[in-house]
């Protein structure tokens, strides 16, 4: 396993021990009550639009399984398969499934590592926000995702904007009240290394184990699906936040997320 994998394995799942007691509370209730619950609205449109019943669906990055276990219930599924590097979120995720009586399992892996098991076994494959950053190399991400999304099957991203790896946040050194859309980073390369913890997992603020992610310019997301025999069949930009760093720029014009589909070819 690489070093900075091995070392965000360690650093989630230390955040996970350090949930607060409302992360992933409400996931049974919501699961069972609504529809589509834990995506936006244009994803939810984006899902609601593909034919996922019957289908075997893969999310990649699952976290602690709430938005698998969603898509599974509402778009009627045969099958869920997630998975997650910390071993502790995906226990979670999979006592969910079984209280939900949900036909998923998660899967505790480094995703390169992902074997053949999992072959063009996937009619779905969901990746949201917050996953392609924990990989230096997504034509390596790319690789392990195609292999496991069977001849015609379909792919929705839904990501935060690559643009937004320009700006700096609210608490970091470069951060200007005055100038939030000013370009303090690289576009096109920048690696990320904290020990500030996750807070919205956590809800506080700690000294954690060390976190590493990689910026990504929207050419090489492309270029890792399409070099992998993943055809973008759709592109779509939007102007508002959903990774809570840039809410101020809500509506200003600013590129803050985005949804990308595809299939395999």
């Amino acid at each position: 396993m690489d070093t900075y994998i091995a070392g965000n394995k360690a650093a989630w799942e230390e955040a996970f021990e350090n949930r607060a007691a409302s992360w992933g509370a409400d996931i049974t209730e919501r699961v069972r009550t609504e529809a589509y619950p834990f995506f936006n609205a244009e994803t939810k449109s984006a899902l609601q639009k593909l034919h996922t019943e019957g289908a075997v669906i893969g999310q990649f990055c699952c976290n602690n399984g709430r938005e698998l276990l969603s898509l599974v219930k509402s778009g009627r599924a045969k099958q869920g398969i997630g998975f997650d590097i910390a071993e502790n979120q995906v226990a979670f995720a999979n006592e969910k499934a079984k209280e939900l009586q949900l036909p998923c399992t998660f899967e505790a892996v480094n995703i390169y590592d992902i074997d053949d098991r999992y072959r063009e076994q996937l009619d779905v494959v969901l990746i949201t926000i917050g996953a392609l950053c924990w990989f230096r190399d997504l034509k390596r991400f790319f690789a392990v995702v195609a292999k496991c999304m069977k001849p015609g099957a379909v792919i929705v991203i839904n990501e935060q904007h690559p643009c937004t790896n320009m700006l700096a946040t609210e608490g970091e050194e470069l951060f200007d009240p005055e100038h939030r859309t000013a370009c303090r980073y690289s576009y096109f390369e920048h690696e990320w290394v904290g020990n500030d913890g996750m807070y919205y997992m956590t809800q506080k603020s700690y000294r954690s184990k060390t976190f590493t992610d990689y910026s990504h310019p929207l050419s090489e997301i492309v270029s890792g699906m399409c070099g992998n025999g993943i055809v973008v069949t759709g592109l779509q930009e939007f102007d508002y936040d959903i990774s809570g760093g840039f809410t101020s720029l809500d509506h200003s014009g600013f590129p803050l997320s985005l949804i990308i589909q595809g299939k395999r070819s």
